[in-house]
C-alpha cells in the first residue's frame, strides 16, 4: 500500500491539485472546525479607554476579574493606548514604514501587559508571549487566566493599510484572532463606554446607544467612528467560530461578570 492510499479524497487533491483552485479551497471548510479551548473567554482591556486612566479604572477591573477566576477561564489581552499613538506620530514624522510602526505599537501593548501581569502576579496569573501559546492550556488549567499583549505578531510583516500608514491590525484585531483560532466561548472588549453608539457619546449628547447589530447593518450605517478596529468586522464575515463580539463598559461594576456569564450587557455585534 502506498502512502497515497491512506489519504482522503481531499488529502489527495491538496497534494496533487492547485492550491489557488477555488473549488478545491471550498472543500477545505467542509470539515467542522475543532474548538481548541471552548470553555475559555478572551477579554481585551482597552489601552486608551482603560489602562491609560491608571489605578482608578484598572484596579476595580482587575478585582472583578479575580472574583471570576473560580468560575471562568480568561485569556486577557491588553491595548496599547496613548503611548502607542505618540510612538506612531514620531515614527511617521521620521518616515517609518507600516511594519516598523507595528513593532512600535507591539512594544507599547507589551508594556501594558507587563504592568497588568505584575498587578496580577500575587494570584499566580502569568504573562505569555506568542511563542508560549502552546503552554496556554496548562496555564489555564492551573491558574484559570493568562495575560498577553493584544497586538498581533505581524510586526515587520504587517501589510500596508488601504489609507495612510498606521498598522490596521492592532490590539482589537490580535485579541479577536486569538478568540477565533482557539474557538473560545466569547470575545469581550472592555472599554469606557456602554458599547456602540451612533456617534461619540463624549462629544455628541444626542448619540443613540445600539445594543445589538450585525456587521452588515453596522457597515451600512457608515459611522464616522468605529467602536472596534474595522478589520475585526472583516474577520467576522469569514469566521468559523467567533461570529460575535461583545463591547462593555468596564467602569461599571458587575459588567464583566455579566458578560462572562453570557448576559446581554453593552453591545453585541454579530456576523449574521
Amino acid at each position: 500500500m502506498s502512502n497515497d492510499d491512506l489519504l482522503t479524497e481531499l488529502g489527495a487533491s491538496l497534494i496533487n491539485g492547485n492550491l489557488t483552485d477555488k473549488s478545491l479551497l471550498s472543500q477545505t471548510s467542509e470539515q467542522p472546525v475543532f474548538k481548541v479551548l471552548p470553555n475559555a473567554n478572551v477579554i481585551k482591556i482597552g489601552g486608551q479607554s482603560i489602562i491609560d486612566r491608571g489605578r482608578a479604572a484598572v484596579l476595580p477591573i482587575l478585582d472583578e476579574i479575580v472574583e471570576n477566576l473560580p468560575h471562568h477561564k480568561m485569556i486577557i489581552g491588553t491595548g496599547a493606548g496613548t503611548r502607542a499613538r505618540h510612538a506612531y506620530s514620531v515614527g511617521i514624522d521620521l518616515g517609518m514604514p507600516t511594519g516598523v510602526l507595528s513593532v512600535l505599537g507591539t512594544f507599547v501593548s507589551m508594556q501594558n501587559a507587563r504592568m497588568i501581569h505584575f498587578m496580577m502576579a500575587k494570584h499566580g496569573i502569568p504573562f505569555i508571549e506568542p511563542i508560549q501559546f502552546p503552554q496556554l492550556p496548562l496555564y489555564l488549567a492551573e491558574r484559570q487566566a493568562v495575560i498577553f499583549f493584544g497586538m498581533p505578531p505581524y510586526v515587520f510583516w504587517q501589510r500596508n493599510p488601504e489609507i495612510g500608514r498606521l498598522p490596521a491590525h492592532r490590539t482589537d484585531s490580535g485579541s479577536y484572532l486569538i478568540s477565533e483560532m482557539f474557538g473560545t466561548r466569547s470575545m469581550i472588549y472592555i472599554k469606557d463606554e456602554n458599547g456602540l453608539y451612533t456617534a461619540d457619546p463624549k462629544k455628541d449628547k444626542h448619540a443613540t446607544f445600539i445594543p445589538k447589530i450585525t456587521v452588515d447593518e453596522l457597515n451600512a450605517l457608515d459611522l464616522p467612528d468605529s467602536v472596534v478596529e474595522p478589520p475585526v468586522l472583516e474577520f467576522m464575515k469569514n469566521a468559523e467560530v467567533r461570529r460575535d463580539i461583545q463591547i462593555i463598559n468596564g467602569l461599571v461594576p458587575g459588567n464583566i461578570t455579566k458578560a462572562l456569564n453570557g448576559e446581554q450587557v453593552g453591545t453585541i455585534i454579530s456576523a449574521d
